[in-house]
């Protein structure tokens, strides 16, 4: 099971879009496309006509990719919560884990860039997700919860893993729902996190910039710092100071890799265990 951010999820062109539960299920579908994103081999014809039509196409969005989003839609209209909608998504893509949005509720990620705070995708798409990140909020979080799916995965899980994500608008997301931390530190499994750092910088995205905002050392320590009492162990190119930890070439540049990467922290994990 994959707990994923829905701080960045958007309503857009008439859809409700969801990055990271549909990144992390692109992924596991072997469809992903090269840019990191959206569906391998998508078309445009939907795009195109918008923007032949004068309507706004910042947020581009391939037809296969809308397909799913309406899916998602449908299904949210019908009064469906998040978590069905998304599994909906989930299924239409023959995957065969489950990936979990991290509430039903609404939770909005902000950031305050050039004195304005702007949606996140505004930011990264049309800022282009420029220094300096002046402030992080996240709308409606003091309303939402984590759902009883994700509550119920934490409790059985064998090995709960903090992914190698942006730790302040991807992971932060998520362990600041209240009651979060709570039960990622009650759950009886070890947890492991992974730095996003390989070689003191970020492979992709703008997790510098956040990282600078938010205090947070580029380094295997700064990661453990940024989890703290949450996770017993950490992997990463370099020590990560007194918790335990595996260092490991973490550099994850196509399948091959990523499996390899796996295998070493589910063996470093059943360690914890012990």
């Amino acid at each position: 099971m994959v707990v994923a951010n829905t701080g960045d999820d958007a309503e857009v062109h008439g859809v409700h879009v969801a990055p990271d539960p549909d990144l992390v299920t692109y992924w596991l579908a072997d469809e992903i496309d090269e840019r990191g994103y959206g569906l391998r081999d998508d078309t445009w014809k939907v795009m195109d006509a918008l923007e032949a039509a004068g309507r706004p196409a910042w947020f581009r969005l391939g037809d296969r990719d809308l397909a799913m989003c309406l899916i998602r839609t449908e299904e949210l209209r019908s009064g469906q919560r998040l978590t069905k909608a998304h599994a909906a998504v989930v299924d239409a893509m023959r995957v065969g884990a489950r990936v979990l949005p991290m509430a039903d509720e609404p939770v909005a990620t902000r950031v305050r860039h050039g004195s304005r705070t702007l949606p996140f995708q505004e930011y990264m798409i049309v800022e282009r997700a420029a220094p300096p990140v002046e402030g992080v909020e996240l709308d409606g979080l003091e309303a939402a919860r984590p759902t009883d799916d994700v509550l119920a995965a934490l409790a059985d899980a064998a090995l709960i893993v903090i992914g190698p994500s942006n730790p302040v608008i991807s992971i932060g997301p998520i362990l600041a729902l209240p009651g979060m931390r709570e039960a990622v530190a009650g759950a009886p499994a070890p947890v492991v996190a992974v730095s996003p750092f390989v070689d003191g910088r970020s492979v992709k995205g703008p997790s510098e910039h956040f990282c600078a905002w938010a205090g947070i050392e580029l380094s295997a320590t700064g990661i453990a710092s940024a989890y703290a009492d949450l996770v017993d162990g950490v992997v990463a190119d370099e020590p990560a100071g007194d918790l335990p930890h595996l260092v490991t070439d973490t550099l994850m540049d196509g399948p091959d890799r990523m499996g390899q990467v796996a295998r070493k922290i589910l063996d470093f994990g059943r360690t914890l265990g012990t």
